[in-house]
């Protein structure tokens, strides 16, 4: 049983608990994709049918992740089949239940309104798009947002952060960032924002069947 209700691995070289980063990645980009394909559905068409299962789904995966075993979750089961070929990031599994935590609490607001009650609400839409925000940085980039939650509960640094944030030190010149590149950046964004002001009517038009299959599948 001491082996089942367990948060975080014991791996040597490790003074505490860890998780890898990497299954956690593959996991949150797995909930990103169904809560942006869920919550698109519904703000498009008006249908929260696929929205309920999601949330379901996530409330269900991240209960398991924190009162049971991290080991148990689906999502991340499935996250570590993914990255099985990949080596290990080990993480601190302490600031990972502060983030699922919040997490937990999200997805029961989004569960009462959604689904109890079955409502919608600035109040879930606030939730939504907070949420797609978590997982999307932390899919995308690899940066916990619900961890740096840490701090404010434990009054410490954390251990083990991922790509070793957590550490003072300086960034080597591969990672700093030049003024020539964010000229770069603020040029392209510029360079876009004329592209849309100056084709934006044309760009509007609908494009015609190329080869003409949408009519000749009506025909039949």
């Amino acid at each position: 049983m001491k082996n089942i209700i367990k948060f975080g691995e014991d791996v040597k070289g490790y003074n505490i608990p860890v998780l890898n980063e990497r299954e956690i990645r593959a996991a949150a980009g797995i909930l990103f994709l169904l809560m942006f394909i869920s919550i698109q559905a519904a703000a498009t068409q008006g249908n929260f049918l696929l929205l309920k299962y999601a949330v379901i789904l996530f409330l269900t995966d991240i209960l398991i992740r924190v009162f049971i075993n991290p080991r148990f979750s689906p999502t991340l089961i499935i996250g570590r089949w993914i990255v099985r070929n990949q080596v290990p990031e080990y993480v601190g599994a302490q600031q990972k239940k502060i983030a699922w935590i919040i997490g937990i609490i999200m997805a029961s607001t989004m569960f009462i309104l959604l689904v109890v009650v079955n409502s919608y609400s600035p109040i879930t839409g606030i939730i939504c798009f907070i949420c797609l925000i978590f997982l999307f940085f932390e899919s995308a980039f690899g940066i916990c947002l619900g961890c740096k939650a840490y701090r404010i509960f434990y009054k410490e640094q954390a251990q083990y952060c991922p790509g070793e944030v957590c550490e003072l030190k300086d960034r080597q010149d591969i990672q700093k960032t030049s003024k020539w590149q964010i000229l770069i950046v603020l040029g392209f964004v510029l360079y876009m924002a004329l592209t849309v002001y100056l084709f934006n009517e044309p760009f509007s038009e609908k494009p015609y069947d190329l080869f003409g299959l949408e009519k000749s599948i009506h025909a039949q």
